[in-house]
């Protein structure tokens, strides 16, 4: 592997490593994308705010007190924003582009290859993990149909090595139907 995948690799860890699920989506909060893009948070924002045209609900969100709070206790390198008087913004991966582009810095545009491909390598693992799942369901159905025959086949082997009923005796003399 040259050194120059190894630095994509590392980056691109480093970026998963930011990704968190909020609200059933993918995001990464403003002070890790600032870090990444080299611009200060409150810089961030402020150009989202002078392009909020170009950032819709599904790019970007702000978060609730709830929601902040869950962030700090979750992740260590945000005990910052514990005591930041503003709620920070969530960024979808395509309001993590978008940001890119606003801020038009040649860090921003090379780090947003990155976060762009840390999302798609996310999405990738989720796949997976969910075709996995759908595996082992199948395997437990079939695993469910197979213990009832294997229970059948077990029942009629011990059947087999029951030792037979002895014949009833027979008293000494003729049999009528009668009996």
């Amino acid at each position: 592997m040259s050194s120059k995948n190894t630095s994509a690799l590392v980056h691109i860890e480093r970026i998963e490593g930011r990704i968190l699920v909020i609200r059933g989506q993918k995001v990464i909060v403003d002070a890790d994308l600032a870090e990444l893009y080299g611009v200060p948070t409150k810089a961030l924002n402020q150009a989202v705010r002078r392009n909020q045209d170009r950032f819709p609900d599904d790019f970007v969100f702000q978060l609730t007190d709830k929601e902040k709070a869950e962030v700090v206790t979750v992740c260590d390198h945000l005990t910052k924003l514990k005591y930041s008087s503003t709620l920070p913004y969530a960024f979808t991966e395509h309001g993590a582009i978008m940001a890119a582009a606003v801020l038009n810095t040649p860090l921003a545009v090379e780090v947003s290859v990155y976060v762009v491909r840390a999302f798609v390598r996310l999405r990738e693992v989720l796949a997976g993990n969910k075709a996995l799942a759908k595996k082992l369901t199948e395997l437990e159905s079939k695993f469910e149909t197979h213990d009832e025959a294997i229970a059948a086949i077990l029942s009629a082997i011990r059947e087999l090595m029951a030792p037979p009923e002895p014949p009833k005796k027979r008293g000494i003399g003729f049999i009528t139907e009668e009996e």
